[in-house]
């Protein structure tokens, strides 16, 4: 059984792989996974479609709809909600899932990932160059460090996100700020089990805030939905409260 009784953040084949495969399970098996693990509420939160790679084809949401009442049939004991995982790469906040298209998920969530290039395709460029650098030793430029913070902030500030996801994730971000600008708009803060993701330093940092935190698996295949003991075991040892934990449920 999972320490979790929800499960937010999860995807399924609909985060189709454009060069390889992405997400690895259909709904119905992740939705047969989390009643396994005594869940009551599963995310099908595939990932936003402006990624180069991989990601959700919205064309295909009617589909992946069907697909989710038919699970729910299945497993009534389960809550399944539709959401998706937004891309983060814009400085005016716009996200690769417009305000319209919003409305059609029942919550969204987003975060920074590679493969973006948005509004300002060469500067997204070089903000992902600046993140493998930032990877590979660890330094970042001052000026680095304030767009991508300030990307976030634009983002949660102009779209109503339930989750920021794996945040400080793969570049140079102030936590801080962040924690600050997630604490005003009522996001909740990741810690994933997938990704290292909050880190146990970034913990430390957003919980002098009054923030909720959430763990999530970021499940890209069936037989990880519900499992985040990778990302308890930061919680932990960050020294959080764990009460501040929306879905925890204890071990």
């Amino acid at each position: 059984m999972s320490c979790i009784n929800a499960d937010y953040h999860t995807h399924t084949v609909y985060s189709h792989g454009k060069i390889r495969p992405h997400g690895k399970s259909t709904v119905e098996e992740n939705a047969a996974a989390a009643e396994a693990a005594g869940l009551k509420l599963l995310g099908i939160s595939d990932h936003g479609p402006g990624h180069i790679g991989y990601g959700l084809d919205m064309k295909k949401l009617p589909q992946l709809r069907e697909e989710i009442e038919a699970a729910r049939k299945a497993h009534p004991g389960l809550e399944i909600r539709l959401s998706v995982e937004a891309n983060i790469i814009n400085p005016s906040g716009r996200l690769d899932v417009s305000p319209l298209e919003q409305e059609l998920f029942d919550y969204i969530i987003a975060g920074y990932h590679y493969g973006i290039f948005g509004e300002k395709p060469f500067k997204a460029t070089m903000v992902h160059a600046g993140g493998y650098w930032y990877g590979a030793t660890g330094r970042s430029s001052k000026r680095a460090l304030v767009f991508n913070t300030d990307l976030v902030l634009a983002a949660l500030e102009n779209n109503s996100l339930l989750i920021l996801t794996h945040p400080g994730d793969k570049a140079a971000f102030d936590i801080g700020r962040i924690a600050e600008a997630c604490e005003k708009c009522g996001t909740w803060m990741e810690i994933n089990a997938h990704h290292p993701a909050l880190t146990v330093e970034g913990i430390r940092t957003a919980m002098e805030y009054d923030v909720k935190f959430v763990l999530s698996s970021d499940a890209h295949i069936a037989k990880n939905v519900g499992n985040v003991d990778a990302a308890l075991a930061r919680a932990k040892k960050a020294g959080l409260d764990l009460s501040r934990i929306v879905n925890y449920t204890g071990e």
